[in-house]
């Protein structure tokens, strides 16, 4: 449980500042920041206001209760009515609006950074006229729109900035119940102090297809299948820090980016072991690289920082496929469900040829001094078209410069389209991982493969059989002409 949260002053105070320099009475944000299960201390790094609705209006507002009692003489203007009309307006927040605009910011945020809750920007009587349900069920769709990577921490922040009187309170908000309950609140330096840990990932996946039914399981399922093998064995991957082996009582002094080297185990989640060849309808390949980073706040363990680093490769992985997703339904929304399938919603049954999907490449952002947030670009896109994103989504006023963005993955390679068997079995050589992660699929009628399997079987079993009859000859041959070797006593 939380019981003490840590600002970063510098950053809030230039958060109190723009909010009582914009003159609105009530505003709602997201706070980005750090929770972990592991720690009783939470961090908060920066407030992003969520931007206007697609309506034009804001996403919290105030409203003034209209009653509906009169006073004893049955008049209007009575006392009642009169006591009625001073109380003091309660906050109105658009849930939905602020829930869709934490699902987006969370796919911009590394390794060690999330959206840990909301904060309010209105007066003391706003805030407590407010039902404590409203103030919950914000945080409650935040929470269901931007999880963390680990499901059962369910705590989440609730951040009151007050102009009425000027002071900051925070609670924490179980998502379970929707309790609401204080915990201490203190500014310091922190982003400063914060340790960046960097790692590159190389990955290569295959995932047979199956005839045991499942053939209407879609690519995209399949995909995330991969995804959840992939964490699988990031979590008993050992590491390198540095190029070191990591001690317990590693102490990391420096404040240069560490680099991290995971150590996976060969085949570790491999999902074909219990099925045979028959049973196999086709391959998907999926391979890449992906470039995660972390950061670390102060007195953390080190740990913590590669358990991030985990999360934020698988992730990455998962936030690239829903936005596939996301962008195949908003075209098959404007063309009125008249658009092709994309190549994610096809299932067994509709893939008549192979096929291959390009996931969007990972750009870094420069952010807050000298911090990272990450952007995902189209193969038909270039970095200027982040400028607009990160305005919206992140409320950055300063213009990004393009020769600060950061593409550290490339366009990938031309796939290789092999079939089944060969890369099944490795026949053929596999193509090197591409540095944007990238999706093969080829299926094939299991007959054919069934068939192929036993020819290359009886090949080589032909093949053994002559090798050991000529060994023989030659054997024999060698005796004959030489004698026996006789050794000596």
């Amino acid at each position: 449980m939380v019981k003490t949260v840590v600002g970063d002053e510098a950053q809030l105070k230039a958060a109190e500042d723009r909010l009582f320099q914009s003159g609105v009475s009530a505003e709602v944000g997201l706070v980005i920041g750090n929770l972990s299960a592991n720690s009783d201390r939470g961090f908060v790094y920066y407030l992003i206001p969520t931007p206007p609705t697609d309506g034009g209006g804001p996403a919290c507002s105030l409203k003034r209760e209209v009653s509906g009692n009169f006073g004893k003489d049955g008049k209007k203007g009575s006392k009642g009515a009169k006591a009625a009309s001073e109380a003091p307006a309660s906050l109105v927040i658009d849930a939905d609006w602020v829930a869709e605009h934490a699902r987006q910011v969370s796919r911009m945020l590394l390794g060690g950074m999330s959206v840990a809750g909301i904060y309010l920007w209105a007066s003391e009587a706003s805030f407590k006229a407010t039902s404590p349900v409203v103030l919950a069920q914000a945080v409650k769709g935040v929470a269901q729109a931007a999880p963390f990577h680990d499901s059962e921490f369910g705590e989440r922040l609730l951040i009151h900035v007050s102009y009425s009187p000027r002071r900051w309170s925070c609670r924490i908000c179980t998502v379970s119940t929707g309790s609401l309950h204080p915990c201490d609140f203190k500014m310091s330096k922190l982003i400063a102090s914060l340790q960046a840990f960097k790692c590159t990932y190389n990955f290569d996946i295959r995932l047979p297809i199956y005839q045991d039914g499942t053939s209407r399981v879609t690519l995209k399922d399949i995909i995330y299948k991969g995804i959840t093998n992939l964490s699988k064995d990031l979590q008993c991957a050992k590491f390198l820090i540095n190029g070191h082996m990591v001690t317990e009582d590693l102490q990391l002094l420096s404040k240069s980016t560490h680099d991290v080297e995971f150590l996976v185990p060969f085949n570790k989640t491999m999902s074909s072991g219990e099925f045979s060849s028959e049973e196999m309808a086709g391959l998907v390949s999926f391979n890449g690289s992906v470039v995660a980073f972390a950061y670390l706040a102060p007195r953390e363990p080190f740990l913590q920082a590669i358990s991030d680093l985990k999360c934020d490769i698988t992730s990455t992985l998962r936030s690239r496929l829903e936005m596939i997703a996301d962008e195949a339904e908003e075209g098959a929304l404007s063309t009125n469900g008249g658009a092709e399938k994309s190549i994610h919603q096809l299932t067994l049954d509709e893939l008549r040829k192979p096929c291959s999907l390009t996931f969007p490449r990972r750009v870094l952002v420069p952010w807050l001094d000298g911090l990272l947030i990450c952007d995902y670009l189209q193969a038909s896109e270039t970095s200027e078209d982040i400028k607009d994103h990160c305005k919206e989504m992140m409320a950055m006023e300063a213009p990004i410069e393009v020769s600060t963005v950061v593409d550290l993955e490339t366009t990938p390679s031309d796939m290789i389209a092999r079939s089944f068997w060969h890369v099944a079995h490795e026949h053929l050589p596999s193509p090197s991982p591409s540095p944007s992660p990238a999706v093969e699929c080829r299926k094939q009628h299991p007959t054919k493969a069934v068939q192929t399997a036993r020819s290359q079987t009886s090949n080589f079993y032909f093949l053994l059989a002559i090798l050991v009859l000529v060994s023989a000859l030659v054997v024999g041959w060698a005796i004959g002409v030489f004698g026996p070797v006789n050794t000596p006593n």
